[in-house]
């Protein structure tokens, strides 16, 4: 049985989620749904311009899951361009990154409640010098190669004193 996926991290929600063809009636148009975390990979690998490990990162995914999801994203939109197809950004396993907070004046750091909530005055000393940062989400290790050498695969029991000789 296949692990279930994990939500990918997405700090931007598009409100713009429909593109189509000029001079082409809707009724004539074929569409192509890009997920939200598609539309997400392409944002920050190919307008915001990070490398790819900062992007899979931001997103909580492995570098090679990343790939996998920008490469599909590109596929996509290529398509619709070639083919004169509608894009429709939509659904996708995501959940909307928190925001974090920093005072410039006391170094307080706090998370927003809610993806809507905004800060302009720091609750623990009432200034106003307070910068917006995006919170790493901190959850599972992820399993792929950071940390382990090689191609990221090792035999059971290996580093635990049971190595084979």
């Amino acid at each position: 049985m296949p692990r279930p996926t994990k939500p990918r991290w997405v700090e931007f929600y598009p409100d713009v989620t429909y593109f189509k063809p000029a001079g082409t009636p809707m009724s004539d148009l074929d569409e192509i749904a890009l997920g939200v975390d598609e539309f997400e990979a392409l944002r920050l690998k190919d307008f915001v311009g990070l490398e790819q490990e900062e992007c899979a990162e931001r997103m909580n995914l492995a570098q090679s899951t990343f790939q996998r999801i920008v490469t599909q994203a590109r596929t996509k939109v290529a398509s619709a361009l070639v083919q004169g197809k509608a894009i429709r950004i939509q659904g996708g396993n995501f959940l909307v990154s928190p925001r974090g907070y920093v005072c410039q004046d006391c170094k307080q750091e706090w998370v927003s409640q809610s993806p809507g909530d905004t800060y302009s005055v720091c609750p623990a000393c009432g200034s106003e010098q307070v910068d917006v940062f995006r919170k790493v989400p901190t959850g599972p290790p992820r399993r792929g190669r950071r940390g382990m050498g090689g191609h990221g695969r090792h035999r059971r029991g290996a580093g635990r004193g049971n190595e084979r000789t």
